[in-house]
C-alpha cells in the first residue's frame, strides 16, 4: 500500500498542475511495475493543447512509449487520479498496462467501473488489474472543487 500512496500523492501533483492552468485535474503517473520507477507523467491538457484526446492517461502513455521505446508497456503500471474514460480504458488496454490505480470513481463518464466498463467485454484484447478508490476522497475532492469554483 505504501508504493499505492506514493505514486498516487505524486498523480495528484499532476491534477493540482492541470487546475492551476484551467484544466480538469486530472494527474497520471506510468511506473514500472518491476523495478518502482517512475516512468512518465501527464495531467490534462486538452484546453491548453486544442486536442480533445491530451487527457492524463493518454499523455502518460505516450510519453512512456517514447522513453521505452515501443507501443506495448508491459510489466508498467498506471496511477490515475479519476476512473478513466472509455477512451483512455480502452488505450491502457492497447498499451497492455499491468495494472491500472485510480483514485475516485466517475460515475458520469467513467469507463472501468461505470459506463460501458470495457474490461468486461471478451473482446477486449488486454485487461490489467484493476484497484479503484486509491486516495478516493483526496482525488474526488480535487475534481469537486475545480467544478464548485467553474459554477
Amino acid at each position: 500500500m505504501a508504493g499505492q500512496n506514493k505514486y498516487m500523492i505524486e498523480a495528484l501533483q499532476g491534477a493540482k498542475m492541470a487546475a492551476a492552468q484551467g484544466e480538469i485535474p486530472v494527474g497520471a503517473v506510468l511506473v514500472n511495475g518491476l523495478t518502482g520507477e517512475i516512468i512518465a507523467r501527464g495531467f490534462n491538457a486538452t484546453e491548453q493543447a486544442n486536442d480533445v484526446t491530451a487527457h492524463a492517461e493518454i499523455l502518460a502513455l505516450r510519453q512512456g512509449g517514447k522513453i521505452l521505446g515501443a507501443p506495448r508497456l508491459v510489466d508498467c503500471d498506471l496511477y490515475v487520479t479519476l476512473e478513466p474514460c472509455p477512451m483512455c480504458a480502452a488505450a491502457i488496454s492497447f498499451a497492455r498496462i499491468r495494472r491500472l490505480y485510480f483514485g475516485a470513481y466517475d460515475p458520469k463518464s467513467g469507463g472501468v467501473e461505470h459506463g460501458p466498463r470495457l474490461y468486461s467485454h471478451a473482446a477486449l484484447h488486454h485487461t490489467p488489474e484493476v484497484y479503484g478508490g486509491i486516495h478516493e476522497r483526496e482525488c474526488g475532492a480535487i475534481i469537486s472543487d475545480f467544478f464548485k469554483d467553474k459554477r
